[in-house]
């Protein structure tokens, strides 16, 4: 242990045995980041979560957990740790006489887009085999985190550019140009994409935009003028339907409305990548690997409708 947490062997002359509690609280606050957060899991304090990490370094001879940008962050010896800490999660599920059954709060940064259509749904099918199972979303559309701290997964658009994480490609999706019918009897429709120019646009906000496939996808789009912009995709689609403009949506969320028409079809299809990023001690958790079948039973049963292939008629 004292190569893993870099202190002279002075230092680990009398260890001790680690604790099971003191691992399995080690595993909780790796989990959701804060001691806040495994206080509230586990039933305990943020003291007594505090003295137990402190019992555990004594034991182990080293630090466990380092300060990061957004909350506790495992070291190299409190990566070991989680190993043996999984052990003992499993070691005592296996103890349970009643069949397994999955419990727990699985964490997810996504975009709103798919946080609705996708994730929602996905937990559903989950908690109806696993009730105890719940998920948290956070709606965000970003870059992938340099530290995944506070969540187990993460969905972004476009491939992302990792260390210490695992990073795997869902699916693509179809980004097209819409109007509302009511907007188009009042200005007209276009018969090229010349005739979009200084046209008002229903978009992301562009100084804010983080994610480098959304900004490229304006390409077709340059020479409109910005009506509408938000962080938000659901308000593109809503702004859109309410005339502001054309909307430069997903057709899996523009699609469903009949009140919207998509224009130019074979010249603006743009095609982006959801990419899941996952924290590797993540995919040891019985619950975050069931909610990852479940998106990705999701996302087959909506192929259709995310390629801009609409089932409606």
């Amino acid at each position: 242990m004292c190569n893993y947490a870099q202190m002279p062997s002075s230092s680990c002359l009398t260890p001790h045995p680690p604790s099971a509690d003191d691992l399995l609280v080690l595993l909780a606050v790796a989990r959701g980041g804060r001691y806040t957060a495994a206080a509230a899991e586990l039933g305990l304090n943020h003291t007594t979560i505090a003295r137990r990490i402190s019992a555990l370094e004594d034991a182990l001879g080293g630090r466990v957990l380092a300060r990061g940008a957004a909350g506790w962050v495992l070291t190299p010896l409190g990566e070991h740790a989680i190993s043996a800490a999984e052990a003992v999660e499993r070691a005592i599920e296996a103890l349970s006489p009643e069949e397994p059954r999955l419990a727990g709060v699985v964490r997810l940064s996504a975009t709103d887009g798919f946080s609705g259509y996708i994730a929602a749904p996905a937990i559903v099918a989950v908690r109806r085999a696993h009730p105890d199972v719940s998920l948290e979303i956070v709606a965000a559309t970003r870059r992938a985190a340099a530290q995944r701290v506070g969540v187990d997964l993460e969905v972004v658009v476009g491939r992302p550019h990792v260390h210490r994480a695992e990073a795997v490609h869902l699916a693509d999706y179809a980004l097209g140009l819409y109007a509302s019918r009511s907007f188009l009897e009042r200005n007209g429709t276009p018969a090229s994409t010349r005739e979009l120019a200084r046209g008002p646009l229903v978009y992301f906000i562009e100084s804010m935009l983080q994610v480098d496939a959304l900004d490229e996808a304006r390409r077709s789009t340059r020479g409109m003028v910005d009506a509408v912009s938000s962080t938000n995709v659901y308000v593109h689609v809503d702004a859109t339907r309410a005339g502001a403009g054309f909307g430069l949506l997903p057709a899996f969320l523009a699609d469903p409305h009949d009140d919207l028409v998509r224009l130019f079809p074979d010249e603006i299809d743009e095609r982006l990548p959801y990419w899941l990023v996952c924290r590797p001690e993540a995919l040891r958790q019985p619950t975050v690997l069931a909610f990852i079948e479940a998106l990705r039973a999701r996302i087959a049963a909506v192929a259709g409708e995310l390629a801009g292939v609409p089932t409606r008629s």
